[in-house]
């Protein structure tokens, strides 16, 4: 019978410094996490909502058929019953509004929501600033869905169909990623990276198939999918979208300390109880979700889940539970501008809010890329 092994009491006395240091630290990031820089981070809780608030009366208010913001606020206030201020004067102003306007808006506002908080919840998973909801494919196999049924000509879902299938594809691109990573019940960071690039390259073959192979109508069908837009945006699709990113939004705030522990490192978080392969696995299914929700009806929109999270983060702290949500706002602010740009920039013209937003999040990608540099001390 052999003996049962024992830890000298140096080992002893080593692993409860190291115990208490981790739990130490542990503690300093849950401060951290519910008081981070509290004046800053209610200043800007303040400033994105009523930036949204005001962003969302401006973008109602003006375009090819100017209403004055007084009667913007009317025509809300009609809706609830409370007759404060007169709605619209002119002809169709009303229609404009809630066919039109409204939809579009409230569309941006959810979609913008989604891609922050997606982003957000992807840095933190992959404890990498320059992670982005279409590491994981997402993106692209929505747009694979989208390609496919476009060039088909599928409707057995009527005007859902080619919607459906991007959702799907969505969905089914990230699960794909997430078990080619899986090696023996676990995956890392750089596995689900290096697989998120292949499946994202065989992603962007087919679709350049699928542009090749469309006739001429289909082909730019395709390619104006690929740029995004609201164009078109009703309440129907905003009924259909609205719902599954609200959970996914609500269920993030449930991970938040979690996250906080897992910036700690995976040994770390795992030594204070958190099930890391676990956490990664929801995180991605919750991504998964709100991407493959948001890009559904109006297409790929880049760089919002980049931009967003990563300046918020700078501003208010690491802490997820104020990140997650301020993320959330941010992205709604941000696509409430961009569309807000989309649609007066050019007269009578409707930009992709997709180059927009790429236009913004290319240069402002190059200088993430040099500050990581600079701090690093070079690019290893």
């Amino acid at each position: 019978m052999t003996s049962p092994t024992r830890t000298s009491p140096a080992s002893r006395s080593a692993a409860r410094e190291r115990d208490t240091r981790i739990r130490a630290d542990a503690a300093d990031l849950g401060l951290a996490a519910r008081t981070p820089r509290v004046g800053r981070t209610a200043l800007t809780f303040i400033v994105l909502a009523a930036g949204l608030v005001v962003m969302t009366i401006v973008s109602a208010s003006l375009g090819q058929l100017i209403i004055p913001f007084d009667q913007v606020l009317g025509s809300v206030f009609n809706k609830i019953g409370l007759h404060w201020l007169d709605g619209p004067s002119r002809a169709f102003g009303e229609e404009a509004l809630w066919n039109v306007r409204f939809p579009r808006i409230v569309m941006a506002i959810v979609v913008g929501a989604a891609l922050g908080v997606a982003g957000a919840l992807m840095q933190g998973v992959f404890g990498n600033p320059l992670a982005e909801p279409g590491t994981v494919g997402v993106s692209s196999g929505a747009a694979v869905g989208a390609s496919c049924s476009i060039l088909m000509g599928w409707d057995f879902l009527g005007a859902l169909t080619t919607p459906a299938l991007a959702f799907a594809c969505g969905l089914f691109t990230t699960l794909s990623v997430y078990l080619l990573a899986r090696r023996d019940g676990r995956t890392e960071v750089v596995t689900l990276i290096l697989t998120g690039v292949a499946v994202n390259a065989v992603a962007g073959a087919l679709i350049s198939f699928c542009t090749f192979a469309a006739p001429t109508s289909a082909r730019d069908q395709i390619v104006f999918w690929q740029m995004g837009s609201f164009n078109g945006s009703r309440w129907n699709q905003v009924a259909l979208v609205a719902p599954m990113c609200v959970v996914g939004v609500i269920a993030v705030q449930f991970m938040a300390r979690r996250l906080d522990l897992l910036a700690l490192g995976e040994k770390p978080a795992r030594h204070l109880g958190v099930n890391v392969e676990r956490l990664r696995f929801r995180s991605m299914l919750v991504v998964a979700l709100l991407v493959s929700s948001a890009v559904a009806f109006c297409g790929i929109i880049a760089f919002v889940g980049l931009v967003v999270p990563h300046l918020l983060r700078i501003i208010i702290g690491p802490g997820h539970r104020a990140l997650l949500p301020a993320s959330a706002l941010g992205g709604a602010l941000l696509l409430t501008i961009a569309d807000f740009a989309a649609r007066t920039t050019i007269r009578f013209a409707d930009l992709p809010i997709g180059m927009l937003t790429s236009l913004v999040g290319g240069p402002f990608f190059f200088w993430l890329l040099r500050r990581s540099r600079s701090k690093s001390g070079g690019w290893a």
